[in-house]
């Protein structure tokens, strides 16, 4: 086992990088990172020098052996990388911004993961991923790639399908939903057992258990529900709630409110605006604490993202991968026969034991029989989108739309796409390549 660890950071110019400097401080004695590489590009020059002196002083605070280097050269910092994590965002929240505003346009839910913006954030971003990949395989083939760039299943689906890289996928709602459940019950992380079931950003809780009790019925009844902030407050239809049996992700309120959520999206845009301009406006004021040169430590204001936890739990991936630690923790991986009504090359999130040669699928106990057909749906439309965006074409990207259930009909999603397509058109040259 190395000593001395290299860790590559995609998109280190994030707002979410002194969270995951953090956790890497605070597991320095379990997973000794010596080399810390914050890689991002020149649109991200400026945000990359802000977040990178901050992780400096949160080092020198430390006291630790540690070396933090910025970079826009993405291949030195990915050479002899043991780990390497992604978080970036193809056309920064610029490109966000349309994702929600064009959907809504015609009558359908914008969001940057679910829909027509999840598609578009994948089109522009697995292009990107796969020549990162590339680079991978040439000069770090064993290291683990850690990817939590969104839409993170169809992203690691992608990367699995298209290249040889080892890759988990992970989001910080399972985490986030564990904080929750300590908080409400107050009780340690390692008395909370739940299963997941689904694909990321469209699962279901199946099992809530508190030091061995069943608190799911619970939890169904009073309608306790973890939520993020990139999701409206909603209120579930109890009747539902509790015939249903499972505890849903906040996501699907997109798929099972969906009126009430496009009614919130649209007043929103009026008077406060999507979230792109609201994520923006949280992003400047993070921007300006980090550039203090008194602040050594992750503000308490980084917890207003949405994607709050999402470096915490790649650091809690990491170490468990390094120290074999073979523990559970909820991930987007390949589904196998795990879930006996999807592809087995597709990949779900679900709970997995995590070991040093990767993640082992833990068998699921419960599978409603009213999930399955939103499920597979949902996992036909992202198996189109993945290879409209390796392919380039217009033709599967048309298809996955139509088949996606958030959208009303195939001229909505003609209309929807062109549209879609010219508002990213610097983003995605593979779709205006031919004449």
């Amino acid at each position: 086992m190395k000593d001395a660890l290299k860790v590559a950071v995609i998109g280190g110019g994030s707002s979410y990088t002194p969270e995951l400097m953090e956790g890497i401080i605070t597991r320095f004695a379990k997973m000794p990172v010596k080399e810390l590489w914050l890689v991002d590009i020149e649109e991200g020059r400026h945000k990359l020098d802000i977040v990178g002196n901050l992780a400096k002083r949160m080092v020198r605070k430390s006291g630790l052996p540690m070396e933090v280097h910025m970079t826009l050269d993405r291949r030195r910092a990915i050479d002899q990388a043991d780990f390497v994590t992604t978080q970036m965002r193809v056309g920064q929240l610029g490109a966000r911004k349309w994702d929600e505003h064009i959907p809504n346009r015609y009558g359908v839910i914008g969001q940057e993961t679910t829909g027509p913006g999840g598609m578009m954030k994948a089109l522009r971003t697995i292009p990107v991923l796969l020549e990162l990949c590339r680079d991978i395989e040439e000069l770090s083939p064993d290291a683990w790639l850690l990817n939590f760039t969104n839409p993170a299943g169809m992203v690691t689906e992608a990367i699995h399908k298209y290249s040889n890289v080892k890759s988990i996928g992970l989001c910080n709602a399972p985490i986030g939903l564990h904080k929750w459940l300590m908080n409400l019950y107050n009780t340690p992380a390692e008395h909370i057992y739940t299963e997941f079931v689904g694909l990321n950003h469209l699962h279901w809780v199946t099992r809530v258990e508190i030091a061995g009790v069943d608190k799911l019925p619970e939890l169904l009844a009073r309608r306790e529900e973890y939520s993020a902030g990139n999701v409206p407050p909603s209120e579930w239809d109890p009747d539902f709630l509790v015939s249903l049996g499972a505890l849903p992700s906040y996501y699907l309120k997109y798929f099972y409110m969906t009126d009430a959520m496009l009614d919130e999206q649209l007043v929103s845009k009026v008077h406060g605006g999507t979230r792109a301009e609201i994520v923006q406006k949280v992003e400047a004021e993070l921007f300006e604490l980090y550039q203090s040169p008194d602040l050594q430590e992750k503000p308490k204001q980084l917890e207003k993202r949405g994607g709050a936890y999402y470096s915490e739990a790649a650091v809690n991936l990491m170490e468990s991968l390094y120290n074999d630690k073979r523990d559970i923790q909820a991930l987007n991986v390949v589904n196998g026969t795990t879930l006996d009504f999807l592809p087995e090359d597709s990949v779900i999130e679900v709970n997995c034991v995590v070991t040093r040669s990767g993640p082992l699928p833990v068998a699921v106990t419960k599978v409603p029989e009213s999930v399955k057909g939103l499920t597979a749906a949902v996992k036909t439309y992202e198996r189109l989108a993945i290879d409209a965006a390796v392919q380039g074409s217009r033709e599967l990207a048309l298809q996955a739309l139509v088949h996606h259930p958030l959208v009303p009909s195939v001229r909505v999603a003609k209309l929807m796409l062109d549209d879609l397509l010219e508002a990213h058109k610097r983003y995605l040259p593979a779709f205006f390549s031919r004449a």
